[in-house]
């Protein structure tokens, strides 16, 4: 029995019953695949079904408008992802009459799909004959050939999509990548798989070598940066707050905050504080915690306090702390409104 052979054997055996292996529609498959950039499957699953209730057909998403769509893809992370998908749901939507690409070349001419994207598109809609490429992919094939190329360099990824390509079933590829990507999610995990309970064990080449753990190698290491947020929660006479939305490129960019101080150390300074102090007629200025929360995104670290700023006079284009629940915030935000009410 091949590699293709035995590997689509488990998966009949051992597949997960997920709503997107259950349709050829391409909408709702690509759907799932942004969904699940950088997303567990136990994670995304109810956001896809949340996408699929508020949005059924393409043309839907389209016509949602970006907060919306925000609003409804909170808590999923890298943003981005999300205002992609709703620009190429109203470029397909206008320009492709709602018809998606049937081919990987013309998919990836998408904004928001690359080459994972288009290929498990292509492959699980139409059964095109494309590798997918993912995280998954590149751990089932280094350890099984014993490939210690870095997939984090240029050679590495021709290497392993040239892998991918050539392992193929080219009868099954819908079939095939599923299995594969479903193969490095259930048995060949990135920490302590059972590889004794694997059907490769008797010709995996990691296993033989004692490598499972080393492989596979990647030496590009993320540089994290520290930043300091402060963020100050209005409250008026009336009750009302202050949140304002963030518009320029980078983190959480379209979201909602409070309004924000971003020092260079830990604490902020009193002096920046004072500022506030001249502004408005500020009655109080007190920590809403004793030590920062800390938020780890992929390439920065945020050390986030959130403090209540009282004052004596009305604000400006207040709104009420009830009316918070209507905005797409940041995690982090939403989960502290809905702690502690931001009052």
């Amino acid at each position: 029995m091949t590699f293709s052979q035995k590997l689509i054997s488990w998966y009949l055996q051992n597949k997960r019953d997920l709503p997107w292996r259950n349709t050829k529609n391409p909408y709702k498959i690509w759907l799932s695949e942004v969904i699940l950039q950088q997303t567990r499957v136990a994670q995304g699953l109810p956001y896809y079904e949340n996408f699929v209730k508020h949005f059924p057909t393409v043309f839907d998403l389209a016509k949602a408008n970006e907060e919306q769509v925000l609003k409804i893809w909170q808590g999923l992370g890298y943003y981005s992802r999300a205002r992609n998908l709703h620009h190429t749901a109203q470029y397909v939507s206008e320009n492709l009459n709602g018809e998606f690409p049937k081919t990987y070349n013309k998919l990836i001419k998408l904004k928001g799909i690359g080459s994972y994207t288009a290929a498990a598109i292509s492959s699980f809609s139409n059964d095109e004959n494309v590798a997918v490429l993912d995280g998954n992919v590149y751990r089932v094939l280094s350890r099984y050939f014993g490939i210690e190329t870095d997939i984090s360099s240029s050679q590495g990824k021709k290497e392993f999509q040239e892998m991918a390509d050539e392992v193929l079933d080219k009868k099954r590829p819908a079939l095939f990548n599923q299995a594969i990507m479903e193969f490095g999610a259930l048995q060949c995990v990135p920490k302590n798989p059972n590889c004794e309970v694997c059907v490769f064990n008797d010709s995996c080449v990691a296993l033989q070598k004692n490598k499972v753990a080393q492989l596979p190698v990647k030496l590009k290491k993320t540089k994290v940066i520290q930043r300091f947020f402060n963020y100050m929660v209005f409250s008026d006479k009336n009750n009302n707050t202050l949140i304002n939305k963030r518009t320029q490129n980078g983190i959480w960019k379209n979201l909602y905050e409070f309004p924000l101080l971003e020092s260079n150390e830990k604490d902020i300074p009193n002096e920046i504080l004072n500022l506030y102090s001249k502004k408005y007629a500020v009655s109080e200025i007190i920590p809403f915690h004793e030590q920062p929360i800390i938020h780890k995104l992929s390439h920065q670290e945020l050390h986030i306090n959130f403090w209540r700023v009282e004052i004596k006079n009305t604000l400006e284009n207040g709104i009420s702390f009830d009316e918070l629940e209507n905005y797409p915030f940041p995690i982090v935000i939403y989960n502290f409104i809905q702690k502690s009410g931001g009052k």
